[in-house]
């Protein structure tokens, strides 16, 4: 069985590192004032890769912190995803040019098909669906737009349009450490013929066991933020349970 891959979540806000509950802006955690510190911490854990999302440039609509990414960037050796804010091409080339290996689409892939499928045919690989849910339906904006789609079916218009990758984040259980819900992973992973990476809930090594059981049905990697944050176990724990 192949092994998923496990990318700690850096969410930044005004320069800092912080988790949100749910995806509320007004119930968040701050776990450290140096992003830097923290994205060296979990490159030196052993972490494949970061999960960056600049959450200012989410609410805005462009990317807020691109000097910050870039320095994330340049501070560690393995490679980055980056969310928040990007809802054009030149945006996620500015990105991409700060140092990132792949850049998170979302809201636009809702709001703007055409203009999305033209961002995942021109970018390739370094394009990923950010696909973000709550009760089902895809969120925009942030996270503070819940729309009429449902996530499935966003998902497969989104392949059709090229994309390589999905990110699918369950905003119900995002910062919640209530553990993961594996069906509608399952459901996703059975609508799609592209890999897919999920993202919360995660708050024990119980939790990555079963998701890695999704391996097999195209689950290339979990996103986790607080349960490393809170030292519920480290990515060394993570890799150890794996190697067992």
């Amino acid at each position: 069985m192949a092994i998923i891959e496990i990318i700690p979540a850096i969410d930044i806000l005004g320069g800092r590192c912080v988790r949100l509950l749910k995806g509320d802006y007004q119930q968040q955690t701050v776990y450290g004032s140096d992003p830097l510190v923290i994205a060296r911490r979990w490159a030196e854990e052993g972490a494949p890769r970061l999960h960056i999302v600049d959450l200012g440039g989410a609410l805005e609509g462009y990317p807020e912190q691109l000097e910050l990414i870039g320095d994330i960037c340049r501070a560690v050796e393995i490679p980055t995803q980056v969310g928040g804010g990007i809802r054009t091409l030149e945006h996620a080339q500015s990105v991409l040019e700060a140092g990132a290996d792949r850049v998170i689409i979302g809201t636009t892939a809702i709001e703007n098909p055409e203009l999305a499928a033209a961002m995942f045919e021109t970018l390739g690989d370094q394009a990923v669906l950010g696909l973000d849910a709550r009760d089902g339906q895809a969120a925009t904006q942030g996270w503070q737009a819940t729309t009429a789609h449902n996530y499935l079916s966003v998902a497969q218009a989104a392949e059709q349009w090229g994309a390589k990758r999905i990110i699918f984040t369950n905003i119900d259980l995002d910062g919640t450490l209530s553990g993961t819900q594996v069906e509608p992973i399952r459901a996703l992973l059975q609508a799609v013929s592209i890999p897919v990476i999920a993202s919360g809930g995660v708050s024990r090594l119980e939790d990555l066991q079963a998701l890695n059981a999704l391996s097999k049905e195209g689950l290339e990697g979990v996103i986790v933020g607080k349960a490393l944050y809170e030292r519920r176990f480290t990515i060394r724990d993570a890799l150890k349970t794996f190697r067992a």
